[in-house]
């Protein structure tokens, strides 16, 4: 059985450039890794990353702002409903402390036995810094921001995806992607992605079969996908052999990312989930490896574009 470790990246659509830009760097700490633009269609539309200094797959943390061609979705069920990252055990107050003083509503709450921080991006989606102990990678320090080693948001904690169908969705991550489930109970579901660094990543599955269908497209205001790392083509191949196999045929062909390269899915209910691996050169292959993210660049087959893109993309101070 092909084998993934941890997320690779998750994936929003957002409102504007300017308020996305600044609440992942400047409130959450978090570091500029790419500026580019969407891959797919024709639309100008910027593609943001953000994650740890040097970009490591398991932090990413990637956003399409929507504003500026003015889609907007529907948040809902049967679609990926909240972003959580993880954070230091004991770390949940200098956060709450931190988001109130910056303008933006924090509580603390607790799910799945887990200690987490409750907020929202400017544009609606949920976001959670989740405390895990059994996360041992170095949390992201940005002093420059006023966020210490003490206090840094580790990487992705996971995502956590609302169902009308709980059944469907819990033979899909445990049959289709071998995830572990390791808790089923009020709550809703939870499963642990296999990782190779002890960092414990989680689908968690909420059960709202009220709540009306979410939108699928890449609008404004929702999220879009999750990635998961297959590590090498080899393992990415495989998965999507065996997924297809299983009958969900509702998966791409692999797609050239630059960076790295994907398949997606569509689990029974419609949250997408995608399978990826970085390419050899990784960040580094159209930006020096000491300054990423710190320039616009744009794939080989928009160069043509770059000048009607530029002018259509919307004003923003990085």
């Amino acid at each position: 059985m092909a084998q993934i470790s941890g997320y690779h990246h998750l994936t929003l659509s957002t409102h504007g450039v300017q308020e996305d830009f600044d609440f992942y760097t400047k409130m959450l700490g978090l570091y500029s890794v790419k500026r580019t633009v969407l891959f797919d269609g024709v639309l100008p539309v910027y593609h943001l990353y953000y994650g740890a200094k040097n970009g490591d797959a398991s932090t990413i943390i990637t956003t399409f702002p929507f504003k500026k061609p003015g889609i907007y979705g529907r948040r809902g069920s049967n679609q990926s409903k909240i972003v959580m990252q993880a954070i230091p055990v004991g770390a949940s107050d200098f956060w709450v402390n931190r988001l109130n003083e910056m303008g933006v509503t924090a509580t603390k709450t607790t799910r799945f036995g887990a200690d987490r921080v409750v907020f929202e991006h400017p544009c609606g989606i949920p976001h959670e810094l989740v405390e895990n102990p059994n996360d041992n990678r170095t949390p992201i320090a940005n002093e420059a921001q006023g966020v210490s080693a003490e206090h840094g948001i580790k990487g992705i904690y996971g995502g956590a995806v609302s169902v009308m169908d709980r059944s469907a969705m819990d033979d899909f991550l445990t049959i289709a992607l071998p995830m572990e489930k390791i808790a089923d109970n009020h709550e809703g579901l939870a499963f642990a992605v296999p990782t190779n660094d002890g960092a414990k990543s989680i689908v968690e599955v909420l059960h709202e079969p009220e709540v009306p269908q979410g939108t699928w497209t890449l609008s404004g205001g929702t999220i879009h996908h999750l990635a998961l790392n297959t590590g090498d083509e080899e393992n990415q191949m495989a998965l999507r052999a065996h997924i297809e196999g299983l009958g969900f045929t509702d998966i791409s062909e692999q797609k050239d990312r630059m960076y790295f390269k994907s398949c997606y899915v569509r689990s029974p209910g419609g949250a997408l989930f995608e399978l990826a691996w970085t390419v050899p050169e990784g960040w580094a292959k159209d930006e020096p490896a000491d300054a990423i993210g710190q320039t616009l660049v744009f794939p080989p087959w928009f160069e043509d574009r770059r000048a009607e893109m530029e002018a259509g993309l919307e004003p923003a101070e990085f």
